[in-house]
C-alpha cells in the first residue's frame, strides 16, 4: 500500500500548479490491480479509480486530469479480482508536485508492508479494514519530524504538508484533531505550540503566524541559523506528511535552496486503520 502526502492541481492553470504521480509494480511474476483513492484535503470527501499494471510496469499520470482543482492526498492499494486488498510488496511510486506560489518537489510515496492480510474478505462482502498494527499491515508515523527548517529572514517559505490516516471511506476521511508540536532552535531550546485543523490535510507555511510560539518563529529561527520541529496528535492516530521549501532567490544565490521531503516517523502506531469499499476493478 501507497500513501502520496500531497497532490494538487489548477482547474484554470495547471501549467502552474499541477502533480505528476508515478506508480511502479516491480513484481516480475505479478499484475497489480491498483485502488486508487483521492483524500480532498478541506472537504475529506474521497474519490476512487483504478489503475492496472503488468509485470515491472510503471505508469505515470497528472492530478490535473484525475481530479483538477483539488489539493489533497492519495491513497494506493493493491487488490485481487475482487476489489479485496491483497498482499503485493511490489508497488512504489512518487509525486513531483509544484504549486503556483513557487513550492515544488519530488516526493516519494510512503509505503506500508502487507504482512498477514486477513483473508476474511470475498465476493459477499462490500467493506474491508485495513489495520496497521504490525500484524495485518506494518504500523504508520505517530510522532512526525521537521527537520531543518531554515530561516525566513533569507528568503525561505517553507510549507508544511501533513495528513490523518484513517476513517470510513465510504463516508469519508477521518479529520486531523489536536495537535501539539515543540519547535527547536540549532542550540536545542524547545518552544512549545498547537493548533486543530480539523480537516483531514493541512498545507500552511512555517512563518509568525503559523504555528503560534512564544516568541515566534522568526526569532526562534532567526537569520542564518535553522531549527526542526516534532509534533504529533494529542489522541493516538497515524498521520504521515511532507515540508517544501521555496526560497526565490535560489537561481542566483548559491547558499539558497529549494526542494523538499517527506517528513521524518520518530515513533510509530499500531492504531491506525483504514475502511475501504470493495469495488472490483476494471482489469483484463
Amino acid at each position: 500500500m501507497l500513501f502520496y502526502p500531497i497532490y494538487t492541481s489548477s482547474a484554470s492553470s495547471p501549467g502552474d500548479q499541477d502533480t505528476r504521480i508515478s506508480i511502479t509494480n516491480a513484481d516480475q511474476q505479478r499484475s497489480a490491480n491498483v485502488h486508487l483513492f483521492f483524500i480532498d484535503g478541506a472537504t475529506c470527501n474521497v474519490a476512487d479509480n483504478y489503475i492496472c499494471l503488468t509485470e515491472n510496469q510503471t505508469a505515470t499520470f497528472r492530478a490535473s486530469d484525475f481530479d483538477p482543482g483539488t489539493t489533497g492526498f492519495l491513497i494506493a492499494i493493491a487488490t485481487n479480482n475482487l476489489g479485496c486488498p491483497t498482499p503485493l510488496n511490489s508497488l512504489m511510486g512518487d509525486v513531483y508536485v509544484k504549486f503556483s506560489s513557487g513550492h515544488k518537489a519530488n516526493l516519494a510515496a510512503d509505503a506500508a508492508l502487507a504482512l498477514n492480510v486477513p483473508t476474511s474478505c470475498d465476493d459477499t462482502s462490500f467493506i474491508a479494514q485495513l489495520n496497521f498494527n504490525g500484524v495485518d499491515y506494518s504500523r504508520l508515523g505517530r510522532v512526525l519530524a521537521l527537520s531543518n527548517i531554515p530561516d525566513r529572514a533569507s528568503g525561505n517559505d517553507t510549507k508544511l504538508i501533513l495528513n490523518r490516516i484513517g476513517g470510513n471511506f465510504t463516508v469519508g476521511s477521518a479529520t486531523l484533531g489536536s495537535i501539539f508540536g515543540i519547535a527547536y532552535n540549532d542550540v536545542e531550546s524547545p518552544f512549545s505550540f498547537n493548533f486543530t485543523p480539523n480537516t483531514c490535510q493541512l498545507v500552511n507555511s512555517i512563518s509568525n503566524n503559523f504555528p503560534r510560539t512564544a516568541p515566534r518563529i522568526e526569532q526562534i529561527i532567526p537569520a542564518g541559523r535553522s531549527g526542526w520541529i516534532r509534533l504529533w496528535m494529542t489522541d493516538d492516530a497515524a498521520i504521515f506528511g511532507a515540508m517544501i521549501n521555496f526560497n526565490a532567490n535560489s537561481g542566483a544565490d548559491p547558499g539558497a535552496y529549494s526542494q523538499g521531503h517527506n517528513l521524518r516517523k520518530l515513533t510509530v502506531t499500531a492504531i491506525g486503520s483504514l475502511t475501504i469499499p470493495l469495488i472490483p476493478p476494471p482489469c483484463g
